[in-house]
């Protein structure tokens, strides 16, 4: 079981050298990534319901949370950190231009020697989408497609993809990432995210709890695509009781994700940075298991 600490970009890590802290002191206790999340804008008022909390709304309600592009605030902790990975929790693929998404992916990946995960997701939050001007309806379409779009500049000698909404012809696109690629975890709480993430994700993350329903769906889809059930790795939430991680990994679970700005129960451990030396002993008992 691997430990990751979610989501970094907020609340005191908005600070740079709360940042930092909280990477070295992650780095030391053994925690295997950080985790950020993404808003580009978040209008005044919306009306989009937020889909994982009964309020409908973020962060208590608040509409001016500081919130630092997810890219750029991994790419100031790569380089104040030499083995922690970074991932994105998630990216909202589809509100960005996947040829100059591929290309910043790559070069971090390349700086930071091969750190980086890619989670993305379809995103909710329609004004958001109307502000950039990305058409709402087709974000799934798009995500797709910019997956395939991305992976190809990833990997390919000379880059070359036709599709709906991108294309290019022998397009070098260096550097390239360190394997050849970066692992795509896809994010989501419907059971279309949880296709996608079978179809064409290295990985699933369902983003509250571990629903075995979207877990199994997730997997019959990859089985459907000619793709290996069991190589899809499976992100989660911490539980409140540890003693839940025996359900969780036979499930099939492989990470869970503990919050950074703390939580209730056994997630309320956490308060800052100094706080994440208690978990070395928690990580190291269940790293193998």
């Amino acid at each position: 079981m691997k430990f990751g600490l979610r989501y970094c970009n907020t609340a005191r890590y908005v600070d740079a050298k709360e940042a930092v802290a909280l990477a070295h002191a992650a780095e030391t206790a053994g925690f295997e990534s950080l985790w950020t999340v993404e808003h580009t804008i978040v209008p005044a008022g919306y009306a989009s319901a937020y889909p994982y909390d009964p309020s409908g709304k973020m962060a208590g309600g608040r509409d001016d949370m500081p919130l630092p592009d997810p890219l750029i605030w991994m790419a100031f902790v790569a380089a104040a950190t030499t083995k922690i990975k970074l991932a994105t929790g998630i990216l909202i693929l589809p509100q960005h231009n996947p040829v100059l998404a591929a290309k910043q992916i790559a070069t971090l990946d390349h700086m930071s020697r091969g750190r980086i995960l890619l989670g993305v997701g379809a995103g909710w939050l329609q004004e958001e989408f109307a502000a950039l001007g990305v058409p709402f309806a087709e974000r799934g379409a798009r995500m797709d497609e910019y997956i395939a779009a991305m992976r190809e500049l990833w990997s390919a000698d000379k880059p070359t993809f036709k599709g709906r909404f991108v294309a290019f012809e022998g397009a070098y696109c260096r550097p390239q990432p360190v394997n050849k690629s970066v692992p795509i975890i896809v994010g989501g709480h419907s059971e279309a995210a949880a296709r996608r993430a079978g179809r064409l994700g290295d990985g699933f993350f369902p983003a509250r709890g571990a629903p075995a329903q979207l877990i199994a769906i997730a997997r019959k889809a990859a089985e459907a695509a000619g793709r290996d059930p069991a190589k899809l790795e499976i992100t989660a939430s911490l539980p409140d009781d540890l003693a839940e991680l025996d359900a969780l990994r036979r499930l099939g679970v492989t990470r869970v994700l503990v919050p950074s700005a703390g939580g209730a129960g056994l997630q309320a451990r956490i308060r800052g940075p100094e706080d994440l030396a208690n978990w070395a002993d928690v990580i190291e008992r269940h790293r193998g298991l």
